[in-house]
């Protein structure tokens, strides 16, 4: 006995001392390696009662060489988290305290008085660079004159403080994992709604900088356009002919518009919102009856289907302010004007007809007293027509690719905007 204590005498073997061996069992030697599994807490708090208890162990069902891989694979291929994605889409301010003097005065000024009586006169006002990619869309927000929305072919949403001579470029958000091909304005907030490619339609608060809802559909998407009286509406069209109006509210479709009809290219609500007007590329069949549709909005059917007879795809539709009219830029190198009213007539002795399209997007718009229409063009330049006579005033070398869209200011009657093929943006007066 003498010979078995004096070789189990060391302390660190865990051996219990003689004053408590009245009380205590003899503790095993441990072994060469530490044991983790097996071990029976209970008996190991009888022999250690000042030491911590061990964890217990957590036991895992065997997962199979075969599962593993599967596994490993699925991981490889799944999407990486949304924060490893999208960075912070706040860059710079969206507040008016960055602007000019001058230029906030005029817009307090001139949204009080209305002076419409300046013209563009092609001096080049501001540059502004960041998408890296061709535009398709932009648009002036009408609550906050100061901002100018973008969407381009780089997958991003910009928003631009045009005047601030800190940082113009407010807001990145690349949220869409797809060329975006329209975004509009809310009229009502900061809010923006978007679309492109990858068959979503996103609304973001551009003073949060963060995206709110997400409205997916089973087609790429083409444009989209808020309704004029309900702001909790919106009516998107893709490029499958599918036209839906989405309740905002319920984050679901209230009233779709069925119809053998190609890609959507344009839509426009009415004024007085009872209906809207379409054009898609109906190229493939029947292109006389389904360019330009005219829509009853609650009988969701066509008032009109042979509206535009010729064999031409029309990229843009834009209503008269205030004229019982609408225009549609036609791939025909010209624009045609139409009456707003049944049986909605093709004007056939007036068109507007200098610039070019080529296939491309472009896109036009009316000044706010509606005595100008101006014309983006295949050539780089910007067209302004009178809207009475359809003769052609003048023209702004804006681009050296193609001038997409553009876009008169809400305000400043003498402003306007425009973006090229090759993701520029500039700003004239």
């Amino acid at each position: 006995m003498d010979l078995l204590r004096s070789a189990y005498a060391d302390d660190s073997d865990g051996e219990v001392r003689p004053a408590e061996s009245a009380h205590h069992a003899l503790a095993p030697p441990p072994s060469k390696r530490p044991r983790t599994h097996g071990t029976n807490p209970i008996l190991w708090r009888r022999t250690s009662p000042e030491a911590p208890p061990p964890p217990v162990p957590v036991v895992s069902r065997y997962v199979s060489k075969r599962e593993r891989s599967v596994l490993a694979s699925a991981a490889a291929s799944a999407p990486p988290p949304r924060s490893m994605v999208i960075t912070s889409p706040v860059i710079g301010s969206i507040s008016e305290s960055d602007i000019p003097r001058e230029i906030l005065s005029s817009l307090k000024s001139e949204e009080k008085s209305s002076k419409w009586s300046r013209k563009v006169t092609g001096k080049l006002s501001v540059v502004l660079r960041g998408h890296t990619k061709a535009i398709n869309a932009i648009q002036w927000s009408q609550s906050h004159a100061h901002l100018l929305a973008s969407a381009g072919m780089d997958q991003t949403v910009c928003v631009w403080n045009v005047w601030s001579r800190c940082q113009p470029k407010a807001r990145v958000f690349t949220y869409h994992n797809a060329a975006v091909k329209d975004v509009r304005w809310s009229l009502q907030g900061l809010s923006l709604l978007s679309c492109g490619y990858d068959c979503l339609s996103r609304l973001m608060d551009v003073e949060k900088g963060v995206e709110t809802q997400i409205f997916k559909e089973d087609q790429e998407l083409g444009t989209v356009r808020f309704h004029p009286n309900d702001p909790n509406l919106f009516l998107s069209g893709g490029l499958r002919g599918s036209l839906k109006l989405w309740d905002i509210r319920a984050g679901k479709v209230a009233r779709e518009y069925r119809r053998s009809l190609g890609p959507i290219l344009d839509v426009k609500f009415s004024p007085d919102a009872k209906h809207f007007i379409s054009s898609s590329d109906t190229s493939r069949s029947r292109i006389s009856e389904n360019s330009i549709i005219v829509w009853d909005i609650l009988r969701e059917i066509p008032l009109s289907n042979q509206v535009y007879v010729e064999a031409y795809t029309c990229p843009c539709i834009q209503y008269h302010p205030y004229e019982s009219c609408f225009v549609a830029q036609s791939n025909g190198n010209y624009i045609a004007i139409f009456s707003s009213r049944p049986p909605f007539k093709l004007d056939k002795y007036k068109r507007y007809e200098k610039h070019s399209v080529s296939g491309f997007p472009i896109k036009c718009d009316f000044s706010l007293d509606g005595e100008e229409l101006a014309s983006g063009s295949s050539d780089g330049s910007i067209y302004f027509y009178s809207y009475r006579s359809s003769e052609l005033l003048r023209k702004i070398k804006a681009f050296e690719q193609p001038c997409v869209d553009v876009a008169f200011h809400p305000i400043l009657p003498g402003v306007i905007a425009s973006c090229s093929w090759a993701g520029e943006l500039s700003v004239f007066e």
